[in-house]
């Protein structure tokens, strides 16, 4: 069983690579496109996320592996992740509906935060679902519909998630169900970003406000 546990917590971290590399691909391609705050909110919050996949894997790798039970990188993980998915989502709809000056900063207030994952999953949904509709819209401009069907994929993956960890995360089973589907919907997000990048998303004009 510890093997097993091992293993499990191994798996973790493949979601947190494919959201990584898809971050990097985006941060390259819609650097131009956005103003040095929308780009900074962008970047913040991706990173965020990226890093709290990759804080809440070790802390799993540690606590399987015991090595030590350092809780305070679990307990981080909602807020880190919410935060961070609400940033690139303002980000986005900043990129796409507003006046993009590249001299320009963005204001950003940060929400009060306090215990309670139902807060923290509104948010995350809240914002991922701003950013992957973005990405769905740049992927309609560029004539990539298969983009388009991954982001949404990708989307209720990760709705799936969030109704997965309410669930008894004590039974093996439903730790493998939520490693399953965090491993299909941040490949989907990884497959849709990549498909965008190799159309050319980085030289791409979209129809937006400069």
């Amino acid at each position: 069983m510890k093997d097993f546990s091992i293993a499990m917590a191994l798996v973790d971290y493949i979601p947190v690579l494919f959201f990584g590399y898809a971050a990097a691909l985006l941060q390259r391609g819609l650097y131009n496109k956005m103003s040095k705050g929308a780009f900074a909110l962008f970047a913040a919050g991706t990173i965020n996320v990226f890093a709290a996949g990759a804080l809440k894997a070790t802390y799993k790798f540690l606590y399987v592996a015991n090595i030590c039970d350092f809780e305070p990188l679990n307990a981080m993980f909602f807020p880190v992740q919410s935060i961070g998915f609400l940033l690139a989502g303002l980000a986005m709809i900043a990129m796409l509906f507003f006046k993009q000056s590249k001299g320009a900063t963005v204001l950003s207030v940060a929400p009060v935060v306090w215990k309670g994952t139902f807060l923290f999953v509104g948010l995350m949904v809240l914002g991922l679902g701003c950013m992957d509709a973005g990405l769905c819209y740049i992927a309609a401009k560029m004539k990539k519909p298969a983009a388009i069907v991954l982001f949404i994929i990708s989307f209720f993956c990760s709705l799936c998630m969030g109704y997965l960890s309410s669930q008894d995360f004590a039974q093996a089973s439903m730790n493998w169900i939520a490693e399953g589907v965090n491993v299909v919907g941040q490949g989907c997000l990884l497959a849709g970003v990549i498909t965008l990048d190799k159309a050319g998303l980085e030289k791409f004009e979209l129809p937006i406000k400069k």
